[in-house]
This record gives structure tokens, C-alpha cells and sequence, in this order.
């Protein structure tokens, strides 16, 4: 009798452990997003929440409906192909590019068929990425920033800051692969504004210092940060450098403003990457790369850091400030 009871026992406690394991079993895995980056994270929190953000909009949330799977280049521009390849293995829904056009052909090299969406990328169609902004074609899309306007601005408003600063210094990182063009631009904008540019290089974080000191030694007096993932992940040392050098300087995005920098125009960079989420939910849900038109940057912000300007000895002008969407004091 003890024997039979026991039997039974077992019996119960096994089935009560194969059941749950078979019903996860049948359960669908949970799409896979892959996040293919040329920056480092401990300086994206703000961009993976807005990126959270634009996939919760489309219905999906990490752990629960959907699972990120990272891969980080932390600036070394060269892993990129290989980190791509490696993500493309893991099969998954959709891959994230993030960092600029380098990412973004990486991973297009490393698939013709796995969807595509890019964060922020200059001029996608002339670097080949997508066909047209209206209809992408292949297995690609995303944000474009309008590079090209945006540092003409910058440069007017630098202007409008600094009147006497004839010679501009630019800080630029010659592993991207639009650097060429992006400065020939840049060139081009500030000759009509009567004013010359001069550039350094800087492709890793200890050349940061050396490229600004050389601009000191060329004379310029003022500053323009290009628009660059290695710089981002340097906002607050960037910041610090150009007071310490008394140069008042102009970045691209709001978060420089916050650490510290003088003065910021550009396209919300966080608002670029929840249309990337957006996508890429919507990528999950069945919609194809080709079908969904390149967005473009509208949303531009003029951020001012009056305690920067007093460190610098700046008045800020009343016709800025009036501009301005947001003034730290």
C-alpha cells in the first residue's frame, strides 16, 4: 500500500514539473532586436530610453514582448564589420544602427536581407545606404540628420555670439566616412560668412586634447564640435577643454549644453532614436524596410549655458536668447 501511495506521489510531483517546462517549450521566442553601435554605453542611457520609448510606442517592450541584444564598437571603428556579422548570425527581427553612417554600412554589408534601421545618418541617400528618402528599396531605413543645414546655422549663430572671431577651429574625426564632404561644406558655409576654418583631428579620445591645443596655436577663436559619436562620449571633458581655453564653442546637440558647453543647435538626437524604435517595432509587426520612408530631422533645438557664457566673459545676445528653446542658467 505504502509502495502504491509512493508511486503515485512521484507521479504527481513529476507531472507537475513536466507541465510548466512543456508549456514554455511551446511558447513563441520573443523577437529579437539587434543594436549595432560605434559609441560606448556608458554614455547612451538617454538614447536607449528614447529608443525603449518609440518600440513601447509600437507595442513592444524590452524582456517582455521583445529582447536587445547589444554589441558595442566603444569607438574603434574597425569591429564594426565583424560585431555586425556576429549580430546577423543571432537572426534577428531587426537591426538598430547607431553612431553615425559607419554602423549603418556595416551592417548593410553584412545583410541584404534582415531589416535594417538606422538611428541617425547625413545624407543616406548619397552615401548609398537608400535609394530614395520616399521609397528606400533593399532591406534599409531610418533618420536622416540634415547635416549640411544644421552646420550652417551653427556657424551663423557662432557668428552672431562671437562677431570678432574670425577664424573658426574645427574638431573632426577622420574615421568617418562623410568627414570629407561634411567639412568641405562646413569650408563653404563659413567663406560666406567672411570667415576661414581650420581643422583638427582627433579619431581617439586621448588625440581630443592635442587636436584642441592645436587649434589654440592656430589662433582661432572659437570653436565648432562636429557632429561625431567619439565627441559625444566626450561631452563633459569637451566642455571643460573649451573653457579651459577660452574658446566658446558650438556643439550639435542639447546634451553638450547640459555638460557644460557654451551653446548647442541640432536635431534632437533622443527624438531620432525613438523613430528608430518606432520602426523597428513596426519592422517586427510585418511592415518591410522599402516601404517605409527615410524620416527626416524637424525638430531642431537652440540651447544657450549662460553660466558657460560668464565663465567665458560673454554677453549673450538679447536677438539669441530670444531665439533660444531652452536657456541654462
Amino acid at each position: 500500500m505504502l509502495d502504491v501511495r509512493r508511486r503515485d506521489f512521484l507521479a504527481l510531483i513529476g507531472s507537475t514539473a513536466v507541465v510548466p517546462f512543456c508549456a514554455r517549450a511551446q511558447q513563441p521566442d520573443l523577437p529579437l532586436i539587434g543594436f549595432l553601435s560605434s559609441a560606448s554605453p556608458e554614455t547612451y542611457s538617454i538614447f536607449l530610453a528614447a529608443l525603449r520609448q518609440g518600440l513601447s510606442d509600437a507595442g513592444f517592450v524590452e524582456a517582455r514582448s521583445c529582447r536587445i541584444e547589444f554589441r558595442w564598437a566603444r569607438d574603434q571603428f574597425d569591429r564594426l564589420p565583424a560585431l555586425a556579422a556576429e549580430l546577423v548570425t543571432q537572426k534577428p527581427a531587426v537591426i538598430v544602427t547607431a553612431g553615425g553612417l559607419a554602423p549603418a554600412l556595416a551592417a548593410k554589408a553584412a545583410t541584404s536581407t534582415v531589416p535594417i534601421v538606422f538611428a541617425s545618418v547625413s545624407e543616406p541617400v548619397e552615401v548609398g545606404l537608400v535609394a530614395s528618402l520616399n521609397r528606400p528599396g533593399g532591406n534599409i531605413t531610418g533618420v536622416s540628420a540634415l547635416l549640411r543645414e544644421v552646420n550652417a546655422k551653427r556657424l551663423e549663430l557662432l557668428r552672431v555670439l562671437v562677431p570678432r572671431a574670425e577664424t573658426i577651429g574645427v574638431l573632426a574625426n577622420p574615421s568617418r566616412a562623410d568627414a570629407k564632404s561634411v567639412l568641405g561644406d562646413m569650408e563653404v558655409a563659413a567663406r560666406a560668412l567672411g570667415q576661414k576654418v581650420v581643422v583638427a583631428y582627433a579619431a581617439t579620445t586621448p588625440d581630443i586634447d592635442d587636436a584642441i591645443e592645436g587649434l589654440v596655436r592656430r589662433r582661432a577663436g572659437a570653436l565648432l564640435i562636429s557632429a561625431d559619436p567619439l565627441f559625444s562620449s566626450q561631452r563633459e571633458r569637451l566642455a571643460a577643454l573649451s573653457v579651459r581655453h577660452s574658446l566658446p564653442a558650438s556643439f550639435n546637440i542639447r546634451e553638450f549644453a547640459v555638460a557644460g558647453g557654451l551653446m548647442s543647435y541640432g536635431a534632437s538626437l533622443a527624438d531620432s532614436y525613438r523613430q528608430a524604435g518606432l520602426y523597428a517595432g513596426r519592422i517586427i509587426k510585418g511592415e518591410k524596410p522599402a516601404d517605409l520612408p527615410v524620416v527626416q530631422s524637424t525638430r531642431f533645438e537652440l540651447v544657450l549655458n549662460l553660466k558657460t557664457a560668464k565663465a567665458l566673459g560673454l554677453e549673450v545676445p538679447d536677438k539669441l536668447l530670444a531665439l533660444a528653446d531652452e536657456v541654462i542658467e
